[in-house]
């Protein structure tokens, strides 16, 4: 398996969709407002991957996972992480958000954010698994309830090793050492 980036070269729109709708099979019926995932179609996915940060995973020639990235001022949101039913419970959802969080790291963000809808707990519970906390709780335009929830994961600075070196005071590394920002 292997996680490529969504760029000018990616063509397969068609089976993205396909893989974004069979991901959330679950939630129809069982959420209101409908997911907005049931309102994307293959140019609005070309388009999102043109202003988002989006990545693939894909096994063999099959598309298995994906998710979309959006820079904020305080955070990297996290959207539209989808992976196939047959696949999940392995490992492939947590290893997308470790592509998230070196973006967000990259990016200089100190955390990652996403939506979650408020009927999908055992969703809150796997978040929360993966160090996410609840933040917020929140409605879409023209409902009175809550219908979503929002979390985050603050994520840890990076660790500067010449500076860890300078603190144990290694004669080889000068106090003034730097770190590069990656």
């Amino acid at each position: 398996m292997t996680i490529i980036s969504l760029n000018q070269t990616f063509t397969r729109w068609d089976e993205l969709l396909t893989l974004i709708l069979a991901s959330f099979p679950s939630m129809n019926g069982r959420i209101d407002p409908p997911s907005s995932a049931l309102k994307l179609t293959t140019e609005s996915l070309a388009e999102k991957a043109r202003t988002e940060i989006g990545h693939v995973a894909i096994d063999g020639e099959k598309l298995i996972g994906c998710l979309f990235l959006r820079p904020e001022a305080d955070c990297l949101y996290v959207g539209k992480l989808a992976v196939l039913p047959e696949v999940q419970g392995k490992g492939l959802g947590k290893r997308l958000l470790t592509i998230a969080e070196e973006t967000a790291a990259a990016l200089g963000l100190p955390a990652l954010r996403l939506e979650t809808r408020i009927e999908l707990t055992d969703n809150h519970a796997v978040f929360a698994a993966w160090g996410f906390s609840r933040t917020a709780e929140k409605a879409h335009p023209g409902f009175a309830r809550t219908t979503f929830v929002e979390m985050r994961k603050v994520l840890a600075p990076p660790i500067c090793v010449a500076r860890l070196t300078a603190f144990f005071n290694d004669p080889a590394v000068p106090d003034s050492a730097a770190c590069d920002r990656r």
